[in-house]
């Protein structure tokens, strides 16, 4: 998409976050998902609460029935511009799990822009034949135009549907964060399958580390790798705010391009985060070092799609061995430390080797199953059917298992 396509919408692009965002609600309610800043912390509850309850009620036959009755009306494009396997999967995958019917466009070739039309134009020809559009692009503020041009549409009574950024060039993925919070949060529930009156992990864990307690707050998230170009990085970290007392550790080689951005920092610090640059797992850390000290370690991979020549030519006198994750130095982190990753993991790089795979603290399989259902989430949220969700739910698990120890 060429660059003068956005010129009807510059002036709308260049003002504060905070200005745009009652543009992409419908009152309190999103209505279009282009910013992870969007959500507020009762927005994630009732979303990352919503999956929960989705997940549950999808194991029973009955239950995977009333979830595909809800949004039969509803037809989805998924227009993905951009190379994305999992994105674009789990989001197909969640059409489908609430009856959603999808199409997509995933090559601009063999659309009509192969013939000069403008992606504006397709964006209008999508919402007429479709109820809500899914899109990744190379372009980082194309998600965000396609909600003007909607919201347009809409102000002169014309067709406008809900537009959801699955992902903008370097800048966003909304809803990725929305799954790491997700995979977070379970993770730092310390629940376990044999908890009982008698054991559960969470206490054993307290025995070793008193201070510990449950959720996200408080916890200290470390970010490895590209953390500059990585635009999962940038959204989730922005996310991270909005729990209290968080400390957000970067680890990342010592070049410009690939540490942390200065303007980032100062947004993360102004939203009372703790804020760290180091440039290996060993650096010192309070009484320990890095690796020792992390409740969760997001992985990324170095985003070789960025690199110009130049850069190319930069990062060859780079040592990178200290951006990759080791089974040694598993071993030393605490023994609940979720590892995730956004994927794809770079089979050449090596940022995370199959061995540690198996590891009970590698979540990053977990972490791209549960986009299906994160993002399934949010578009019963956007479509109004979270509520009947929560009441099936209720239903569907308010009657235990009697087994009439009272006659022993």
């Amino acid at each position: 998409m060429k660059k003068e396509q956005f010129y009807d919408y510059e002036s709308r692009l260049s003002r504060p976050i905070n200005v745009k965002i009652p543009e992409l609600q419908t009152g309190e309610r999103l209505r279009h998902v282009i910013f992870a800043d969007q959500f507020t912390r009762g927005i994630l509850e009732r979303v990352t609460r919503t999956a929960d309850r989705i997940r549950t009620v999808h194991k029973s036959k009955d239950g995977c029935r009333f979830l595909r009755e809800l949004l039969p009306h509803i037809k989805a494009m998924l227009y993905f511009t951009q190379p994305s396997t999992r994105t674009f999967l789990s989001f197909m995958s969640a059409c489908q799990l609430l009856g959603v019917s999808c199409a997509e466009v995933r090559d601009p070739k063999t659309s009509s822009e192969s013939k000069r039309e403008s992606p504006i134009d397709s964006m209008r020809m999508f919402s007429s034949y479709f109820d809500i559009v899914i899109m990744r692009s190379n372009q980082p503020q194309f998600a965000e135009c396609c909600a003007y041009l909607m919201n347009d549409l809409g102000e002169t009574s014309r067709r406008s549907v809900p537009i959801i950024n699955a992902g903008a060039g370097a800048d966003e993925h909304p809803t990725q964060a929305l799954l790491d919070i997700y995979t977070i949060q379970r993770a730092l529930t310390f629940d376990h399958p044999k908890d009982s009156s008698k054991w559960t992990w969470f206490e054993e864990l307290r025995q070793t580390e008193p201070g510990l307690r449950r959720g996200i707050g408080g916890k200290k998230i470390g970010f490895c790798g590209d953390v500059r170009r990585g635009r999962t990085v940038r959204s989730l970290s922005r996310l991270l705010t909005l729990y209290d007392d968080m400390s957000m550790y970067f680890v990342s080689p010592p070049h410009p391009k690939l540490r942390i951005a200065p303007e980032m920092k100062s947004l993360l610090i102004d939203r009372k985060a703790e804020v760290r640059e180091f440039s290996t797992f060993d650096d010192p850390c309070g009484s320990s070092s890095v690796i020792e000290n992390l409740d969760v370690l997001y992985m990324t991979r170095l985003q070789r799609e960025h690199n110009s020549p130049e850069d190319e030519a930069d990062f060859a006198n780079l040592d990178f061995n200290p951006y990759r994750l080791t089974s040694k130095l598993v071993a030393r982190m605490k023994p609940y430390a979720a590892i995730l990753h956004p994927f794809p993991r770079d089979e050449e790089f090596g940022e995370i080797p199959t061995s540690i795979d198996a590891d009970p603290r590698a979540f990053y399989f977990r972490q791209a199953r549960n986009g299906m259902w994160v993002r399934a989430a949010l578009l019963a949220y956007l479509f109004d059917v979270d509520s009947q969700i929560a009441d099936y739910y209720e239903k569907y698990t308010a009657e235990t298992k009697d087994y009439n120890t009272g006659v022993l």
